[in-house]
C-alpha cells in the first residue's frame, strides 16, 4: 500500500481520536486519556507536524503529559479513566448471554484495576502541578 495513503489514514485516525478525547472532557461517561493516547500513537506514525501540535496542546498537557513523562497519574485521573470503563464492563457483563464472555469481562476488569494500581505510579496532585510548571 502507498505510504502516503497509510500516513493519511493515521492522521485521520489521530484527528478522530483527538475529537473523541476532547468530547470526553465534557462528557463524564467518555474517558479522555485513552483516546488521546491513541491520537498520539496515530499522529506519531502519520505526521510529525500533527504529533507536535497534539503534544503542545493544553488538552494533552492536562491529561497525558505527566503519564507519558513519568508513567504516573493522580488518583483522580485514574478514577476518571477507571470508573466509566468499569461501568461499561459491568453493563457488558450483565447483557452477555455466554458465560465465556462473562469470564473474559471479569478478567479484563481485574487486569484493568491491577494495571492501574500496581503498574502506574499514583502521585499527589501537587507533584503533578510541579511537573507541569517545569
Amino acid at each position: 500500500m502507498n505510504k502516503k495513503i497509510v500516513r493519511g489514514f493515521y492522521v485521520v485516525l489521530g484527528l478522530l481520536f483527538t475529537m473523541i478525547g476532547a468530547i470526553g472532557v465534557v462528557l463524564p461517561v467518555l474517558p479522555t486519556t485513552p483516546f488521546l493516547l491513541l491520537a498520539a500513537f496515530f499522529f506519531a506514525r502519520g505526521s510529525k507536524r500533527f504529533h507536535e501540535w497534539l503534544i503542545q496542546s493544553k488538552l494533552y498537557k492536562k491529561h497525558l503529559h505527566s503519564f507519558v513523562e513519568t508513567k504516573s497519574m493522580t488518583l483522580k485521573t485514574k478514577l476518571c479513566i477507571l470508573l466509566p470503563a468499569s461501568f461499561m464492563l459491568i453493563i457488558a457483563f450483565c447483557i452477555a448471554p455466554i458465560w465465556h464472555a462473562q469470564v473474559l469481562i471479569v478478567i479484563a476488569f481485574i487486569f484493568k484495576y491491577y494495571y492501574f494500581f500496581f503498574k502506574i505510579k499514583t502521585i499527589p496532585v501537587e507533584e503533578r502541578e510541579l511537573e507541569g510548571s517545569i
